[in-house]
């Protein structure tokens, strides 16, 4: 989740044209999120089904070298197709980014730092994607047809936490109190800003009235549109004393917070958050893990894969690609040969491969910017939160390195050990946790996560492991994070086939970070070499 700014050192008590100013930085986001839209970042993927690949050529062979999702789907469709398929992998496993951390696992980080895994059978964590909007069409199709099972991932929960350092004395807050106090401080202004007539030049009288109405109800004001206590209020922000039942006594309205702390919290930074067409409901997760989508293409095309495999070097001619490679576990050297290559490795670790490639395409491939984002996952001896504070599921932010603190999704109200995600770092915060050692950053995340949860976070621990991507010896980064100049520069020459080589992954497409990407990139690669393949 990107950082919020804090305007609160340029604000102590706002001007209505401070405040303005804010409202008016909610529409910008809103605006530039529709820009993205345009360019093509973030709009909703207008998938319709697998490419139809027909008239492939007998015999006609190809490498994949990555079994990610972009080499996995690569391989899925080809072979469908008709075409002979070989698929290279790195690592011991297929996946990529798309997998779960689990008892017994082991992290290896560039440098030698070593983690094994300790949770409980059937705990994990996904350190890598973690959830699937409902507009990643490509993505739920492959789920679907590949028998990967899908619950619901809970994306808002109003009952989570926002702490940030210089508010509220450093005391985590509940977003629904402080979503809801915030619109009806702002619903209260701009009621006040159409009664003064401050605005009749920018509305009609009739479009005034229905505002004032809108404001009314929307910031639940009362009848002289201030924003005051009230047991309506309570129905949205919670009461003092909830509702009950026979001679319980009646509910009690509970006090809203003051602008100026409102304000301090920068709670519009996570309502803007969920407005993100990325991130709004409906959401899902794969039963069981992430994983289980990498499982669920290995359970048809298993065979083509051949784990524990180092590329060394990619040459190509007129009549086909070499691929050499090394057997990571036996030191064994060989080489593949086939038609066509799609090569899906990260470019962080291809730009370190012998590539037999035009210089366009080898300067782009250098010219992919990756960010290195870093997650904690925390197994606690029972679901505190759940019991505890009644959060099920959902987010709690804070200033701090951490970030965010997510709840699992799974397993409500069972008994036992859970394992729930105690950082998810950008930026500052996750150079910050990167330099330090796994233990330290277990130390930082038991210290900093005991904001939201002080008398149970380290009394419940058990056990901790942290991915920082950037030291993943088999990508070195996390996702593609192309600038406008990178894109209009080398994204055109990373994409288009070159030779009989053409490049597929997270990084090959405007849908950069979300497995979608990933699979709309494979799919436009086998299309490119399919027309190339047939041509010939």
């Amino acid at each position: 989740m990107p950082a919020a700014s804090d305007l609160t050192d340029q604000i102590a008590v706002p001007t209505r044209r401070q405040l303005l100013g804010m409202i008016g930085t909610m529409g910008g986001a809103a605006a530039m999120y529709q820009a993205m839209t345009a360019l093509g970042h973030a709009a909703e993927t207008q998938f319709t089904g697998p490419p139809v690949l027909s008239g492939a050529r007998p015999g006609a062979s190809v490498v994949v070298l990555g079994a990610g999702l972009a080499g996995l789907a690569a391989a899925l469709e080809l072979s469908r197709a008709g075409y002979s398929v070989q698929v290279l992998e790195y690592q011991d496993r297929a996946g990529g980014r798309n997998y779960s951390v689990r008892g017994g696992d082991r992290i290896v980080e560039v440098g030698g730092a070593t983690q094994t895994c300790e949770f409980a059978p059937g705990n994990y964590i996904n350190p890598g994607p973690w959830r699937i909007p409902h507009h990643h069409r490509t993505l739920l199709h492959y789920c679907k047809t590949l028998g990967v099972e899908l619950e619901p991932f809970i994306q808002n929960n109003h009952n989570g936490l926002i702490h940030r350092s210089n508010a509220f004395g450093g005391q985590p807050q509940r977003y629904k109190e402080l979503a809801v106090d915030f619109k009806g401080h702002v619903s209260e202004l701009l009621g006040k800003a159409l009664n003064d007539g401050a605005l009749d030049g920018k509305v009609s009288a009739e479009d005034k009235e229905k505002l004032l109405v809108a404001m009314r109800e929307w910031g639940v004001l009362d009848r002289n549109m201030a924003f005051t206590p009230s047991i309506a209020l309570s129905g949205q922000r919670g009461y003092d004393i909830p509702p009950g039942g026979g001679l319980d006594p009646a509910p009690t309205a509970s006090t809203p917070n003051g602008l100026a702390d409102v304000l301090s919290s920068n709670v519009w930074t996570q309502m803007g958050f969920y407005f993100n067409y990325v991130m709004q409901t409906t959401m899902f997760q794969p039963k069981g893990g992430m994983d289980q989508i990498a499982a669920g293409f290995m359970r048809q095309i298993g065979a083509m894969v051949r784990l524990n495999t180092r590329v060394a070097k990619i040459a190509q001619d007129a009549s086909g690609v070499t691929v050499d490679w090394t057997d990571n576990a036996t030191g064994q050297t060989g080489q593949t040969k086939a038609d066509w290559c799609v090569c899906t490795i990260p470019p962080p670790v291809l730009s370190q491969i012998e590539l037999q490639a035009s210089d366009a395409l080898l300067a782009a491939v250098r010219a992919v910017p990756m960010n290195g984002q870093l997650k904690i996952g925390l197994e606690m001896r029972r679901r505190f939160w759940e019991e505890d504070y009644a959060i099920y599921g959902g987010h709690s932010f804070t200033d701090q390195a951490i970030s965010q603190l997510s709840y699992p999704n799974d397993k409500f109200f069972q008994d036992g050990p859970a394992v729930l995600l105690g950082a998810f770092a950008n930026g500052a915060g996750a150079l910050q946790l990167t330099g330090m050692t796994p233990a330290e950053r277990i130390e930082v995340a038991l210290d900093q996560g005991s904001v939201f949860h002080p008398a149970e976070y380290r009394r419940e621990f058990i056990s901790g492991v942290s991915v920082p991507w950037s030291r993943m010896p088999w990508i070195q980064g996390c996702t593609s994070r192309w600038t406008d100049a990178s894109r209009a520069q080398h994204y055109t020459n990373l994409v288009t086939m070159d030779g009989r080589v053409v490049l597929a992954g997270e990084h090959a497409t405007y849908y950069g970070g979300w497995m979608e990407g990933s699979l709309l990139s494979a799919l436009n690669a086998i299309e490119q070499l399919h027309q190339r393949a047939t041509a010939a």
